[in-house]
């Protein structure tokens, strides 16, 4: 068979699944029989960066066990169950039913129903753990599989079986339904029956006649956030309670219930309800304020349980989740599994029954490499940065570079998004395709928003004019993470603030034709979100047709979260014909590593903790983070063209086609073009045909006049100097520019890749025309992180270290012990040294350039020096001797930035000095001193 047209839809949405895609040694093969159920286990990671994960198959025995039990009691009948089970059974599986149920959301329902009604002896053998006295039993079902839907049927399964027959206490008409957030509930309004629109009547699940006997039931639902304790024993009121006892914590959380015993409770997104286990001591201090946090909710959350269940008796919990798995800081292994989850339809069993939309997936470009570039986006970008624009463990990824390398893909998938929006125009679709851009964090995300939503034209370059936002017509949208987290906090009858609110409706109705409110849902016609995290669970956006990822991804499981966001169908009609969502930076995969040696070495090095001492505050040394120079040109430039390096344009550096094919199946390794489903091919015609290479030519132009013309009081000189630089920016163009691939159209240089480098070549290579004698610098200072600071050192080293008494950090690291050590024993004696630090881990850096290529010249140390008259000089000391042509090529970069600094006036004053002797060091320093200042 032709693995090439193969459709990855292999499973009807109504039947069993009895076929599956799985990947052998790189091959795929479709299987008979259905997928075990199980799960991919991060078992250890390779490397500091956290880049690769090793990840194993474990199966889940029981739910496969219960799985095997439910297929043969469904095939006998049912035997064992009551009558109105039997009715609501019949009824769900009828064939001629107007709107058949899934496969899935009837086995899940099924499998509740067994665990109760079965005959005991049809579940020997079949063990659920109870927590803390909880009966709970968890339905793991993918992302727009249908589970809300699945609650209905469970309300109605448990509320008709208690009205028949109320001593049965197996069966409860009070149903608590818990979620994580205000969106949710909202949405989970259509779980009651005399509601309009209730799932009950727009579903069919229960027989003609039953609806009116169903809405007997009490029914209460309600975030977690009601669960919080109270306690009034600080207040001022007369009248103090003190901490909230159960019973009272019970009458104010069950309001809607009454006095109601023997509650059914549903958690929706369950995996936020967990019992955290204790912390191994030290473990807490490395989580973050999320990780934090996140535990601290599911604390509440299922304390809140355990107090209603000592008060008025839990029936069961049945949670629903497309994730049932532990998370980092939860006190369990991350990624395992709650142990109480009794069925499995997961993501690959939704794709592959036609459920959801297809993950489509880079699988290879015109790059050459053997991973495509786009698919390990977020690894691919920081292998391309340099040292001081990369993540680390401490550190953020600087975002205009992050922007920089990650534009190749943003317009690429935005030309994807183009074509789709132009497809749906032409279908008089009521919404807009969406494309989602997950960020790593909130700058980047902010930086990302202003480049997609200054449109084709806007300063920065945008995308397209479809993505510009408008005076009164916001189509690209950013999420601030903390006004929407206000706004799904806030607890009824509480005051929310009106910009978290319009942000929260916003978000709730992208892609919505109807809501309840006045006029269009304020989201109908947003096109672009911009996100930080992986937006909000509940989020069902149908419309959303490409997902960009910025950030790392260290599991599957973050994987399919973000995945998820785009999942739901557009079409519900024929589940036949696949649908897609393209997804870039998104890991969609299991990746094996070669396992470490567990053998130790013989020899144990001990480590150093180096870090900035808080007592010592006062010997903090900051600094500037320059990035680039300009020139403060007067009138009239010149340019010689030939000393300029060439520029090579070509698909090495950014690739200019991208193969995608469908995500299906669990395939182990990396993407390749093997497996179900059609390739398509994307490209960046439509960002080309937008992007004109004479409006590029014209920003470049206007960016470099800006650099040249910084101050505002000088801006009236631009309209001399445009002219000149423009016609530079075109001879530069036309003579320096190579495409290396005939099919790459010069308009390709819109890229920020390009167009950056053009300016910075210009930068460096315009100078004044008719200024006598050396023109003045200026510095380029990072946006983002403009200071630097002796105080966010903190590593942990084997080197050779000594302590230190004049520093703000703790140690000095020697990389050459002698010479090193040498220099800071001298700078300890010198009493003109107010301070010093060794710059290790401190990301002081000087921008040069070497044979054409950017590189960053890190110096020994930093000193602060006490000059005669009182006065402090910042000093630039290098230890070793200079002898290549590259090594003074960096003594020259250095003396340049002293220069553009102190020009600058804003950071204090700085000097350069090489030292070459250290035992005559100070000396040395006070003649260069003199030297330097006599030349200012």
């Amino acid at each position: 068979m032709s693995l090439l047209v193969d459709n990855p839809i292999v499973n009807s949405p109504l039947e069993e699944p009895s076929r599956y895609w799985a990947y052998e040694e790189g091959q795929p093969v479709l299987k008979e029989g259905r997928r075990p159920a199980g799960y991919y286990f991060k078992a250890r990671a390779r490397g500091p960066q956290m880049a690769l994960l090793e990840e194993e198959f474990v199966p889940l025995e029981v739910v496969n066990a219960i799985r095997q039990r439910v297929k043969a009691w469904r095939e006998q009948g049912y035997p064992g169950v009551t009558p109105i089970t039997r009715q609501l059974l019949n009824h769900w599986n009828r064939p001629d039913r107007e709107r058949k149920l899934f496969f899935c959301q009837r086995e899940a329902a099924e499998t509740l129903i067994w665990l109760v009604e079965a005959p005991p002896g049809e579940k020997q053998g079949i063990a659920i753990p109870r927590d803390n006295g909880l009966v709970r039993y968890a339905c793991k079902m993918a992302t727009g599989s249908g589970k809300t839907v699945v609650m209905g049927m469970v309300i109605a399964w448990q509320v008709l079986n208690k009205l028949a027959n109320p001593q049965d206490r197996r069966f409860s008409d009070a149903v608590l339904l818990v979620c994580p957030n205000l969106t949710i509930k909202e949405r989970l309004q259509v779980l009651l029956p005399w509601k309009p629109g209730n799932y009950c009547e727009k579903f069919d699940l229960v027989p003609r006649g039953f609806l009116e006997r169903l809405q007997q039931g009490r029914f209460q639902i309600t975030n977690w956030h009601l669960f919080q304790p109270r306690d009034d024993s600080r207040s001022r009121s007369v009248v103090q309670r003190g901490p909230e006892g159960d019973a009272a914590f019970c009458q104010r959380v069950l309001r809607e219930l009454g006095n109601k015993q023997n509650i059914l409770v549903i958690n929706d997104e369950a995996h936020h309800a967990y019992r955290p286990a204790p912390l191994p001591e030290g473990l807490r201090e490395q989580l973050s304020l999320e990780e934090i946090a996140e535990r601290e909710e599911a604390t509440v959350w299922v304390s809140g349980l355990d107090r209603i269940h000592a008060v008025r008796g839990i029936n069961f919990c049945a949670d629903f989740s497309a994730t049932p798995f532990y998370i980092k800081g939860s006190g369990y292994e991350e990624g395992a599994p709650f142990p109480w989850i009794v069925s499995d339809f997961g993501l690959v069993d939704a794709i592959e029954s036609g459920i959801v939309k297809i993950p489509r997936v880079p699988v290879d470009d015109n790059t050459g490499a053997l991973i495509p570039a786009y698919f390990r986006l977020w690894e691919w970008i920081n292998s391309r940065l340099p040292a001081s624009e990369r993540q680390t463990a401490r550190r953020r990824a600087k975002p205009e570079s992050v922007l920089r390398e990650a534009e190749g893909a943003l317009t690429t998938l935005a030309s994807e998004w183009k074509k789709t929006f132009e497809a749906f125009q032409q279908a008089s679709s009521p919404v807009p395709p969406v494309m989602i851009v997950v960020c790593d964090n909130t700058d980047l995300a902010k930086l990302v928003h202003e480049h997609i939503a200054s449109g084709a034209t806007g300063a920065t370059g945008g995308v397209f004019e479809e993505l510009k936002n408008q005076p009164g017509q916001e189509v690209t949208f950013r999420i601030d993470t903390k006004l929407l987290a206000e706004a799904e906090s806030a607890i009824e009858g509480e005051t929310k603030q009106e910009v978290a609110e319009r942000l929260r409706k916003v978000v709730d109705t992208i892609g919505k034709t109807e809501w309840e409110g006045e006029g269009d849902p304020p989201g109908k016609n947003i096109r672009c979100v911009v996100s930080v995290g992986m937006l909000n669970e509940g989020w069902d956006a149908q419309n959303v047709t490409q997902i960009l990822g910025l950030r790392a991804f260290t599991s599957q499981l973050l994987c399919e979260q973000v995945v998820g966001r785009g999942l739901r169908r557009m079409n519900y009609d024929d589940f036949s014909e696949p649908e897609y969502v393209d997804v870039y930076g998104v890991p969609f995969e299991v990746i094996p590593v070669k396992k470490k040696p567990t053998g130790r070495s013989e020899v144990q090095k001990v480590s150093t903790l180096v870090r900035a001492l808080p007592e010592r505050k006062h010997l903090e040394i900051t600094f500037p983070r320059v990035e680039g120079y300009v020139f403060d040109v007067r009138s009239r430039i010149r340019l010689n063209l030939d000393q300029v390096p060439y520029l090579e344009v070509a698909p090495t550096q950014e690739p200019t086609e991208v193969v995608s094919k469908p995500a299906v199946g669990y395939r182990i390794g990396r993407p390749d073009r093997l497996g179900p489903g059609p390739e398509v091919v994307h490209d960046r015609n439509p960002f080309h045909r937008e992007k004109r290479l004479q409006a590029t030519v014209y920003e470049i132009a206007a960016e470099l006049t800006r650099r040249l013309k910084e101050k505002r009081e000088e801006w009236s000189a631009r309209h001399v100097l445009f002219p000149q630089v423009l016609e530079a920016v075109w001879r530069y163009i036309e003579e320096r520019v190579i495409l290396t691939d005939p099919d790459t159209p010069l308009e390709e240089i819109a890229l920020l890749r390009y167009k950056q480098r053009i300016i910075e070549r210009l930068t460096e290579a315009i100078e004044p025309d008719t200024e006598a004698g050396e023109p003045p610098l200026l510095p380029v200072i990072e946006r983002f992180r403009p200071i630097g600071s002796t105080s966010e050192v903190l590593f942990r080293t084997v080197r050779s270290c000594v302590g230190t008494v004049k520093s703000h950090i703790s140690h000095v690291v020697l990389d050459a012990p002698g010479w090193e050590h040498s220099v800071a024993y001298q700078l300890e004696r010198i009493p003109e040294v107010i301070a010093y630090a060794r710059n290790d881990h401190l990301d002081f850096t000087i921008p040069y350039e070497w044979e054409g290529v950017r590189h960053e010249y890190r110096p020994d140390y930093l000193i602060r020096w006490r000059m005669p008259d009182g006065g402090e000089v910042k000093i630039i000391l290098e230890v070793k001797g200079f002898t290549t042509e590259q090594d003074r090529q960096k003594e020259t970069a250095a003396r340049r930035w002293v220069r553009a600094v102190n020009h600058h006036g804003g950071f204090g004053k700085w000097a350069f000095y090489l030292c070459e002797e250290p035992r005559d060091i100070r000396r040395k320093i006070e003649e260069a001193l003199k030297k330097q200042l006599e030349l200012a």
